[in-house]
């Protein structure tokens, strides 16, 4: 408990065996209640690690869902057992577990809906190792989905997240994609229904055993999210509507 909230860590695995030790050696557990670990049909022992690591909550997908859809099941989840703050962290080991406690006392403070771990304040992207090309995508991206969403948000790229329970049973999340764009689309979700969003510097790693898409998944993802700022844009003027900023648009199940 922090604060009298229930925090919920989940993480949506992929190949993660390597990893996932590491990941949870980081976690401050004097804070976290629960960790939900979601394994996306993988081919290597990630589950095995898990069960010997004492993870309880294990969920496996027969079937490959995408990343949307891992984080889908996570935070339905999460929900189920009662959280109030939800971080999501990959267990990759590319951000620091330790910030757990620091996001999650953003937003049993009151104070904010969504907490980003940003890879982009402060110094730590490039020297952690983040490729150049995907360094300045990220900043061109980031500047395009500012100007057209209208916020100040210095990386919307981050997969290092934490969300109040209200955030995750508002949004319209069954409505978005089950590819890396879910985390783009959730984001513009939380701005588009008012939601209040802060962020913290977060070091990152790259390394051998760290996830990353391909330059050309990336490409895909980038059109994607150049895509839902514009359909955000085209909504907030009244010119069109879309299922991902329907308020009345598919949700998590009702807990």
């Amino acid at each position: 408990m922090l604060h009298g909230k229930k925090v919920i860590v989940v993480m949506p695995a992929y190949h993660a065996e390597k990893t996932l030790l590491m990941t949870y050696n980081d976690i401050p557990h004097d804070v976290v209640d629960d960790i939900v670990l979601v394994d996306d049909c993988s081919k290597d022992n990630t589950v095995e690690v898990g069960k010997r690591l004492g993870i309880k909550n294990i969920v496996v997908h027969k079937k490959n869902q995408g990343y949307g859809g891992n984080q889908k099941t996570c935070y339905t989840e999460a929900l189920r057992l009662g959280a109030d703050i939800v971080v999501m962290v990959h267990p990759d080991y590319q951000y620091a577990p330790k910030l757990i406690t620091a996001m999650a006392s953003m937003i049993a403070s009151g104070e904010y809906d969504v907490v980003l771990g940003s890879r982009v304040l402060g110094t730590g992207a490039l020297k952690g190792g983040m490729p150049v090309y995907k360094y300045i995508s990220n900043r061109f991206l980031t500047l395009a989905e500012n100007l057209l969403l209208g916020e100040k948000i210095s990386e919307y790229h981050t997969g290092y997240r934490a969300f109040s329970k209200e955030v995750l049973k508002k949004l319209p999340l069954l409505e978005n994609s089950n590819d890396f764009v879910f985390d783009n689309q959730m984001l513009a979700q939380a701005a588009f229904f008012g939601f209040r969003i802060g962020e913290m510097s977060c070091p990152t790693k790259y390394f051998t055993d760290a996830s990353s898409i391909s330059f050309k998944r990336s490409v895909v993802y980038g059109i994607g999210v150049l895509g839902t700022a514009f359909k955000y844009k085209l909504q907030k003027m009244g010119l069109r509507k879309y299922p991902i900023f329907d308020g009345n648009g598919k949700r998590l199940p009702d807990q």
